[in-house]
């Protein structure tokens, strides 16, 4: 009878857990440092603007990419020797482990893009041995880069010593759902922030089949 109490129980406790439901971040939320000051007031509705790059092999990458599907993305540039090399090896520890689900993928804008051309993108891709069906590293048009990093992912810093589109990249990766919604913010090189990123997207995932 005990152990038939214990089971009736913990299934009862199964059943009536909540399931875990990942925040939907809006841009009165975030840093204000971070989100341009145009919608620092933004409360609700906010979404990742349509655009149009070019990833590492030369193709025009877009939203039509990443529809219906969950990322990760992040800013970067190739020639950082801070952070960056951290944040690339975390980046390509999620493309391994989602590497078989193609619900998943990732995107990576490059800040300079000025350096960044395809060719150099090309190069840093192949030495991180990037994986183009999962993982995008994109360049393009400055202030198209530098208004996504600022009123859609709400990610990057300015940099008053420069023109209007300097900007400072910051170590965050955003989980991105199959709304465009921003779900989640991680420190690219922490790897206990990475494995909670990977949970994440299992519970993004779970609360599309419930």
């Amino acid at each position: 009878m005990i152990v038939l109490s214990i089971i009736i129980i913990t299934a009862f406790y199964n059943i009536l857990k909540p399931n875990k439901v990942l925040p939907i971040y809006q841009p009165a939320q975030v840093n204000v440092e971070l989100v341009d000051s145009t919608i620092q007031h933004k409360k609700k509705y906010h979404t990742i603007a349509n655009f149009s790059l070019i990833n590492q092999n030369g193709d025009t990458i877009t939203q039509d990419f990443y529809k219906d599907k969950i990322y990760v993305a992040d800013f970067f540039f190739t020639t950082c020797q801070t952070i960056c090399p951290i944040m690339t090896d975390h980046m390509y520890d999620i493309q391994k482990q989602t590497i078989s689900d193609p619900e998943v993928l990732l995107l990576s804008h490059t800040v300079t893009p000025e350096i960044d051309s395809v060719e150099q993108l090309n190069r840093y891709a192949k030495r991180k041995l990037v994986n183009a069906s999962k993982w995008n590293l994109v360049t393009g048009d400055k202030k198209q880069i530098y208004n996504l990093a600022r009123t859609s992912y709400l990610a990057v810093k300015t940099n008053g010593d420069g023109g209007p589109y300097d900007m400072i990249h910051t170590e965050n990766f955003m989980l991105i759902d199959k709304k465009k919604q921003i779900r989640g913010y991680y420190d690219g090189t922490d790897p206990e922030a990475i494995k909670k990123l990977l949970e994440d997207i299992k519970v993004l995932k779970a609360s599309y089949n419930n």
